[in-house]
Order: C-alpha cells, then sequence, then structure tokens
C-alpha cells in the first residue's frame, strides 16, 4: 500500500503475541466479521453507544463506518488511532487510542473490545499495554485515561493491573437508562512500575506529526 498520503497505515505495534496496526481493507473486513459474531453477551451493554445493538450485519457495517469515519475525521487536534488486534496472524479485536489537543494536553484516552471467543487469555490486558507503550513512549503522554461501567469487571481488572488510579465516577445514559461509570487515571509513574509486557514499535517516525507532536 501506498502510505505517502497516509503513512498511520506503516504503523505497526508489536508484543510477544500480538500485532497492532490501522487495518486495511481485508483486515476492516475481518475486523468487522469479529465483531458481527458478538463481542459481549445480547443480555447486558458495556457500551456507552449501543454500537453492538442489531443484526450481525448491523453490526459489522458500524464497525466497518467506525474505523473508516476515524480515519476521514483525523485532524492533529481531535484523532482516534482505531487498531486491529492480530493473535496469531488473525484478527480478534480492536485497540483505540485517542487524543483531543494532545499537542498540548499530553492526555490519551483508550478503548477496546475483543471477540468473545477470544476474552478470558490475557489478550485484553496485553493490547492495552501496547497502546499504553506507543501513547507513553513513543508520543510523551503525561497521562492515560479510561472509564467503565461499575460492573464491567473485566475491563475494571485490566486497569488494575495495568497502574490505573481511581479517577471519580460520571453517570451516562445508555438505552435511555442511566449508568455509572468509574474514570480511571494513568500517569507516567504507574505506567512505568507496572510495565510488563515488551513492546516494539515500528513505523512511528513517518506518522509522529500527524498526533501533534
Amino acid at each position: 500500500m501506498n502510505q505517502r498520503y497516509w503513512p498511520l497505515h506503516g504503523l505497526r505495534i508489536r508484543t510477544p503475541r500480538l500485532e497492532l496496526r490501522l487495518p486495511d481493507e481485508r483486515l476492516l473486513d475481518e475486523l468487522a466479521s469479529v465483531a458481527a459474531a458478538g463481542v459481549h453477551a445480547p443480555d447486558r451493554m458495556p457500551f456507552t453507544f449501543p454500537w453492538t445493538d442489531g443484526e450481525p450485519d448491523d453490526v459489522g457495517r458500524a464497525v466497518f463506518q467506525h474505523v473508516l469515519g476515524t480515519v476521514a475525521g483525523w485532524s492533529v487536534r481531535e484523532w482516534t488511532l482505531s487498531l486491529a488486534v492480530l493473535h496469531e496472524g488473525e484478527v480478534v479485536g480492536r485497540q483505540d487510542l485517542m487524543g483531543r489537543e494532545f499537542g498540548v494536553r499530553r492526555e490519551v484516552m483508550t478503548g477496546s473490545w475483543l471477540g468473545l471467543v477470544h476474552q478470558g487469555q490475557g489478550i485484553g490486558t496485553e493490547m492495552r499495554a501496547a497502546a499504553l507503550h506507543l501513547a507513553f513512549d513513543g508520543l510523551g503522554a503525561r497521562y492515560a485515561v479510561s472509564d467503565a461501567m461499575t460492573d464491567n469487571l473485566r475491563s475494571l481488572g485490566v486497569s488494575r493491573r495495568l497502574g490505573y488510579a481511581p479517577d471519580g465516577l460520571h453517570v451516562e445514559v445508555v438505552r435511555g437508562a442511566p449508568v455509572t461509570l468509574r474514570r480511571l487515571r494513568l500517569d507516567r509513574a504507574g505506567w512505568e512500575a507496572h510495565r510488563n509486557v515488551d513492546v516494539s514499535v515500528e513505523g512511528l517516525d513517518a506518522c509522529r506529526a500527524d498526533f501533534g507532536v
């Protein structure tokens, strides 16, 4: 692929088991198929936006459009890096890293999901660790923030293992009902103290300016 005008396609983040990359059309189709097959039980909604509601084809299409939208809407002032996560060459989920006025604030937010059949194997922790390495080591972030519903124990467990500290509560409306989310914050010292995954980054120099740094 010609990366002259979109060098983010050359970015690769690797851990012992995973590779994270901006998906091309083929990988994006695979990513959409993983989402369509299910990322959570149908009787609960762990996300603040119910994009996984609907028939499988609707869910897959929503994922496809979302990732294309992050590319179309990218600016150095506000960006979302929406990465496909590959395990043994197979797409298993998505890891997002988001920044708003990052060049000044030096703060990122993360979001992610895994296909149901790939959950419970430590992949969620490893892929978030990869995103945090890009943020702190690669881009010079000062903070990373996240949030999760108070009953989303898996997501909260990932944050705890990676060193996040509680940062208060806030309320959102999901499916017309109020839900409480726990905010979490990780500073550079906390990240360094809890680093236990080897991560390498390739292709960052070519696209560093796109992040506002």
